[in-house]
């Protein structure tokens, strides 16, 4: 089958000394939230930096960089790119280029971090911490590729995340660092990560997918919307994850808010016959070709 993912020790193991400052934010958050102490600042900074940067994540690396569900201007972008890659979660053509192998065979043996394929732990982070998705393929990503600005960001994508925690800490001082960067970003970390290791097992299907991908109202609260899962997986050229009036989707709300002042255009919504499942189920795939058609 072509793009079959063959397990392999050496690819599939986990680079121990190359993840150490992954470890090492985990260590620090907890050694620096007893030392610094309980902190109503602190607790309003880590609530602050989670949401903020989750917007960069969803609305940015998922909704824009991934889909493109909708348009914004060069400069624009740099400032999507820049919100997300604070998130320490790789540049955004890594994270982009990985999500699309994800939708291309989702949940099949070929998913590059199916929990129904690999388990709960390798969903949830251990295929970022490998040896085989160190890198990614560019070749998905052409419509990306071609910024030079982009490029540059997703090389020296740590540098950001460092300013970032140096600002905090000048600012806050030892509180804005543990509480701002260090408990937050951990946070944020797992937060994310539950939509690949929980969204495909645990919630409600209200479309037959050719996947497991769920809806789950707790996922989507934590994760600005991306929670609804299965909608996603029925129709992912929409900006819009929660189909109906009920299911809250923030990250939407705050795409909405920057079309409304013109910062954004183009946002995708749901077609009433997509939405009412009216067309027959499949899996819409989304590879470098297909986006640089969206992108056009």
């Amino acid at each position: 089958m072509a793009g079959l993912i063959k397990r392999d020790p050496q690819l599939d193991r986990i680079r121990w000394i190359d993840n150490v400052p992954f470890w090492g934010v985990h260590l620090t958050a907890v050694v620096g939230l007893a030392m610094v102490g309980f902190s109503w600042l602190g607790v309003a900074l880590c609530a602050g930096s989670y949401f903020f940067r989750m917007f960069g994540i969803t609305a940015g690396y998922h909704r824009y960089f991934s889909h493109r569900t909708y348009k914004t201007s060069r400069f624009g972008q740099v400032v999507l790119a820049l919100m997300g890659v604070i998130s320490t979660q790789k540049g955004p053509l890594w994270w982009a280029a990985h999500h699309r192998n994800h939708h291309k065979f989702s949940d099949q043996p070929e998913d590059i971090h199916s929990p129904l394929q690999r388990g709960f732990w390798w969903s949830h982070m251990f295929w970022i911490l490998v040896e085989r998705h160190k890198r990614a393929d560019m070749s998905k990503i052409k419509d990306l590729t071609k910024y030079p600005e982009l490029v540059f960001i997703d090389r020296f994508e740590i540098l950001f995340s460092i300013a970032y925690a140096t600002a905090l800490y000048f600012a806050f001082g030892a509180v804005g660092l543990f509480y701002g960067y260090f408990l937050s970003t951990v946070i944020l970390w797992h937060g994310t990560f539950t939509i690949n290791s929980l969204a495909h097992v645990w919630g409600n299907r209200r479309y037959q997918t050719t996947d497991d991908s769920r809806n789950n109202v707790v996922l989507a609260l934590i994760t600005g919307g991306e929670g609804w899962h299965n909608n996603h997986h029925h129709y992912q050229r929409t900006a819009k994850q929660g189909f109906f009036w009920w299911e809250i989707d923030t990250s939407y709300y705050g795409i909405k808010m920057l079309e409304v002042l013109r910062l954004v255009w183009d946002v995708q919504g749901v077609p009433q016959h997509v939405r009412d499942n009216t067309e027959a189920p499949g899996r819409t795939r989304l590879d470098g070709d297909e986006s640089e058609q969206l992108a056009a």
